[in-house]
């Protein structure tokens, strides 16, 4: 048998993305010939890894890079086959690997993305931390959608029930409270950040909804002003508005009262659920 050294069955392994153990024992197979090895590994792994491209990803998790002392946060959608494996340490990490590494590097495609060194695998591209996770757990792996906001950046990724991340940015160093904030979208589900961010059609017309009703109650018409007024806020602006919505940890107070109270301004945010 003929004698593999480490840096050969390294070169190897960086050409592949097969695990080192396997690709040890693919050269020895071939007697160190590296194209007998891959057409003898292409009938093994790789092959399945083609014959599974077209599986259904219906599951995964979201991978966040953020902090109040970052001048950059990222989110990436990292899709599997199976509930179990969004639970995997190794999976959870390249998740976060691919955001941390876009939070570094302004790509704009997942091929871009994925050509980028691991941050937490010297010596290995995301694309070979990604084939080599494929190559011991047996599931696709896709990556979906990615954003970057520069700035201070907050952020949470919900994991049970339904599966979603958040990435907020904002003016402010309490990266708790930023957190806090993100768990709160991710539960109450608004659309903007402000009432002025709203569709001018949809709050004229919710308008026009609520002053017919104030009307036909008989309502003096200033008194019917300040009722539709009230009526928005807790109504289109509470479901619709982050700022006018009832803190979820603290519902007597606004997030825009608790934003205030300590020192906070959110500029955008992020929300996306799996799929």
């Amino acid at each position: 048998m003929a004698e593999i050294t480490a840096q050969a069955v390294k070169q190897f392994r960086a050409r592949t993305g097969l695990p080192l153990m396997d690709c040890k024992k693919a050269l020895q197979d071939a007697g160190g010939d590296e194209e007998m090895a891959i057409e003898s590994l292409r009938k093994g792994g790789e092959k399945l890894a083609l014959s599974r491209a077209d599986r259904e990803t219906a599951f995964g998790r979201f991978g966040i890079s953020c902090g109040a002392d970052k001048p950059v946060g990222a989110i990436v959608e990292l899709q599997c086959e199976s509930a179990p494996v969004t639970q995997n340490e190794e999976f959870i990490l390249l998740a976060n690997d691919l955001a941390e590494a876009l939070a570094n590097h302004p790509v704009a495609t997942t091929e871009e993305l994925l050509a980028l060194p691991s941050p937490s695998k010297d010596g290995l591209t995301l694309n070979e931390q990604k084939q080599d996770l494929f190559n011991r757990i047996r599931e696709v792996f896709k990556v979906g959608r990615m954003a970057r906001l520069e700035g201070a950046t907050g952020g949470y990724s919900h994991n049970a029930g339904t599966i979603s991340g958040v990435l907020i940015r904002f003016e402010g160093d309490n990266d708790d409270l930023a957190r806090d904030i993100s768990m709160h979208i991710a539960a109450m589900r608004p659309s903007v950040v402000t009432v002025d961010e709203l569709d001018p059609e949809l709050v004229a017309k919710e308008r026009e909804i609520l002053t017919e009703a104030v009307v036909k109650e008989g309502k003096p018409e200033e008194i019917a002003k300040k009722m539709v007024e009230g009526r928005l806020r807790t109504g289109l602006f509470a479901e619709k508005v982050l700022l006018q919505q009832p803190y979820v940890r603290e519902n007597k107070q606004t997030i825009a009262q608790i934003c205030e109270q300590n020192g906070m301004k959110i500029l955008e945010f992020v929300h996306w659920e799996l799929g």
